[in-house]
């Protein structure tokens, strides 16, 4: 759990921040634009992530965007944040590979230096 996931705020103290009322945090969780955790007294607690989700929702519902809209901008956002890191996963081992080729390639130009001159790419002095 990354600290921006640590759960931190209670609902009066997330409403606050967020520049809500707390029964718009409640409505916000029965729609599932924000599912806070729970401790084991069944309080809410919402973490850092939670809050700056919350001013985005803010930030779209003054911009005349409803819930339902919000809800899809919000699941497009969160695609789009998976697509980026497969990409990094992809780019991460892309490097590997072009690593991994090119240390292949050296042992290769090496092992071919080492090799007396007349067997170097299976050539045989016609002399011999």
């Amino acid at each position: 759990m990354t600290d921006r996931d640590r759960p931190l705020y209670m609902i009066g103290v997330a409403a606050q921040l967020a520049g809500v009322h707390p029964q718009t945090l409640r409505i916000y969780e029965q729609k599932g634009l924000v599912t806070p955790q729970r401790t084991r007294g069944n309080t809410r607690m919402y973490s850092q992530a939670d809050i700056e989700r919350l001013e985005l929702i803010n930030e779209l519902t003054s911009e005349g965007i409803n819930l339902a809209g919000v809800i899809r901008i919000l699941d497009l956002k969160g695609r789009l944040e998976e697509r980026d890191e497969e990409i990094d996963d992809l780019h991460k081992k892309v490097r590997r590979l072009a690593d991994r080729v090119h240390e292949l390639e050296t042992r290769a130009n090496v092992t071919a230096l080492m090799l007396p001159e007349p067997q170097v790419m299976g050539i045989r002095r016609i002399n011999e």
